[in-house]
């Protein structure tokens, strides 16, 4: 019985590590796997934020700008974008949240050519800014941002 424990324990360890080199550690980012390519994912994704009504503020395709500077970074393009009515709301019940406000969705292209969406866990947020009295808010997010991360890989 030891050593079936045992043997469990090694294996769950060698799966958290070869996760972590993967680069995905659980750090209160959301990754969603997307079924489709780079230029797919980031079109779906914008598509979907112009449906659901966010305000895209500026893209940030790093992989361009790397590239002119003489550096392959795989594809990668960083969404910045939110709805006033729902992050003001979030800042007057803790305004240093706003270091994180506009919302940010990653697309990226791992070192295995698949397609990646990230975000930042609205849990997490509530958690690392300790919010109070607005749960509201950060399940409506939670909820937009799975939706549209939904729509964007799928």
């Amino acid at each position: 019985m030891r050593i079936i424990r045992l043997l469990t324990l090694v294996t769950l360890i060698a799966t958290t590590s070869s996760v972590f080199a993967q680069g995905k550690p659980d750090n209160g980012l959301i990754n969603v796997q997307s079924e489709h390519n780079f230029a797919r994912t980031r079109s779906l994704l914008q598509k979907a934020l112009d449906d659901k009504g966010m305000r895209t503020m500026t893209r940030v395709w790093h992989s361009q700008s790397a590239s002119m500077i003489g550096v392959d970074l795989r594809s990668t393009e960083l969404f910045v974008f939110g709805n006033s009515k729902v992050g003001s709301p979030l800042m007057v019940c803790e305004q240093l949240i706003a270091i994180d406000l506009p919302q940010k969705a990653l697309v990226w292209v791992d070192e295995e050519d698949v397609t990646w969406v990230s975000y930042n866990d609205p849990a997490y947020l509530q958690q690392r800014h300790q919010v109070e009295g607005c749960d509201e808010y950060f399940t409506k997010i939670s909820g937009a941002l799975a939706a549209i991360s939904k729509a964007a890989t799928q």
